[in-house]
């Protein structure tokens, strides 16, 4: 039987790199004394970044699904 091979599922690392952005983002703030972002940018720009986000796991949904 042959090995099927598996095809590159981009919404893992756009996930992954997305959540260390805002990690990222987060520990700047923290660790300086002014704000890196206000709240009022940051909070849409978190909102619309989980929105692309899962707009890319939907539509790369049939690359994960292994129908037997």
């Amino acid at each position: 039987m042959a090995k099927r091979r598996r095809r590159f599922d981009p919404a893992g690392p756009v996930t992954g790199l997305f959540f260390l952005v805002v990690a990222a983002l987060f520990l700047a703030d923290g660790l300086t004394d002014e704000r890196m972002l206000a709240p009022t940018t940051l909070a849409p720009a978190v909102l619309i970044g989980l929105g692309l986000v899962g707009t890319v796991r939907v539509l790369t949904r049939s690359r994960r699904r292994d129908l037997r």
